[in-house]
């Protein structure tokens, strides 16, 4: 009996009825003949509704799934499917509302459907995670209705479901198939112009307009009794690094994401590209200590190791070691390496701390410092410009900032270490760019 109180609820259109039934009853104290007219109305709300009753718990005529897929993608729209089946003889309206996990603070899920007889409906919504992690969602709560409209059944079902949230793998496919393929521009996707060639030697081809001539092979245009050229690809199995500082200023927010998951999200979408060239790739984060070194290989399961390490990286919000950082390069990265840092640098002073030992990586591996441009300044520094003092020292400030970033770019450069200043969300395409422009210049 409890079961059946709790499912069990009116509808608007009930309590219509009885304000209007009670209305009738006050206005036959006036009008007689309207009593007896008041009372026929009463005995047909209880029948409407008892049949309502009836029709609505003859059976558990209501099925429902949530479909999830295997795990969500970091910042990425993620399709959830509800799949509703009405068993019962009678179409049905049906009010659903999923029990979203915490983490997504939406309070106000509702799906309403119509369900033909003996028939099925999909119900399909898209959720952006924000942050990684386990997500739990609830029950199912499905309130259904018949066209009497008087009261309605509620159904609970399914059970608690949990989906990991890992970093962007679908940006990581996007960016892949569009940085392989040359017949497809991307706005910000540069193409880089090759100045020069690597060593590593593949074949011998027969010359075509616009090749270097330089490359000619005479000893086989000698034998081939035509021009013959030597090609050259790039140079593979290179090692390269994505290092992630984990500190305290990566966890500034930017349009509801940190700055260590762009971090994150990027490393995880270059090291996929640098796969696809043949390179070795591994991964580092660090903060007060290093916490964590995956050794550069090129193996087939290195992406997915990458993407395990990279779900489970977290900030401790502690102020990041660069000596420890220097310390364990040197002792875990003996090869020559491209070192790509994704870190950040708001002051001058702060970047300066810390040169000395960006200095010594630089020196024996290709280091490129990565760091990004303070869009919300940028927006302050862009806006019409006001008389009253408060904002032109507010803009006067965000300019300074400004001013500070393209410093420590010239700073950085000024010792032959490679920079990227980049907004949070070109962070990817960004870094992408100066991989494929190092290989291409062969500086590695």
């Amino acid at each position: 009996m409890l079961k059946f109180l709790k499912s069990l609820y009116f509808k608007e259109l009930f309590f219509y009825s009885l304000v209007g039934i009670a209305v009738a009853f006050l206005v036959s104290f006036w009008v007689d003949w309207l009593y007896s007219v008041s009372w026929i109305f009463c005995m047909c709300l209880a029948i409407a509704t008892l049949l309502d009753i009836i029709a609505l718990y003859s059976d558990k005529a209501i099925l429902a799934q949530r479909i999830l897929p295997e795990k969500f993608s970091n910042s990425d729209p993620n399709k959830v499917l509800l799949k509703l089946r009405n068993n019962y003889r009678f179409p049905v309206t049906a009010e659903v509302i999923d029990e979203i996990p915490v983490q997504f603070q939406k309070r106000d899920f509702l799906r309403k459907t119509k369900i033909d007889t003996r028939s099925e409906e999909k119900i399909a919504y898209q959720l952006i995670p924000l942050e990684r992690g386990e997500f739990i969602f609830g029950n199912l709560n499905i309130y259904v209705f018949s066209r009497l409209g008087l009261i309605k059944r509620r159904y609970v079902t399914g059970k608690e479901q949990s989906v990991k949230v890992y970093p962007s793998f679908v940006q990581m496919k996007k960016l892949d198939f569009l940085a392989l393929d040359q017949k497809i521009n991307l706005q910000g996707m540069k193409r880089i112009r090759r100045i020069g060639h690597t060593l590593e030697f593949e074949q011998i081809k027969e010359y075509v307009r616009g090749d270097d001539v330089r490359t000619i092979n005479w000893k086989a245009t000698a034998k081939q009794n035509a021009l013959m050229v030597n090609q050259f690809q790039d140079e593979r199995s290179q090692p390269v690094y994505s290092i992630i500082d984990t500190g305290r200023v990566m966890k500034m927010p930017f349009s509801g994401l940190s700055l260590l998951d762009y971090a994150i999200n990027s490393s995880l979408a270059f090291s996929n590209i640098a796969l696809r060239k043949k390179d070795k790739v591994g991964l580092l984060n660090f903060s007060n200590k290093v916490h964590q070194i995956l050794k550069a290989s090129s193996r087939l399961s290195q992406l997915q190791q990458i993407m395990e390490s990279l779900y489970r990286v977290d900030t401790g919000y502690l102020d990041s070691d660069y000596s420890r950082l220097y310390a364990r390069i040197q002792k875990s990265i003996t090869h020559r390496s491209l070192v790509m840092l994704y870190t950040n640098f708001e002051h001058m002073s702060a970047l300066r701390r810390q040169l000395p030992f960006l200095k010594a990586i630089s020196k024996k591996h290709l280091l490129v410092v990565i760091f990004f441009e303070n869009t919300e300044i940028n927006q302050l520094t862009n806006q019409e410009t006001r008389k009253d003092v408060t904002t032109l020292a507010h803009q006067t400030i965000a300019e300074s900032f400004q001013q500070d970033k393209l410093m420590m770019v010239k700073e950085l450069e000024k010792f032959g270490i490679q920079t990227i200043l980049t907004p949070p969300k070109d962070l990817s395409i960004n870094a992408i760019n100066k991989y494929l422009e190092i290989k291409a210049r062969g500086l590695l």
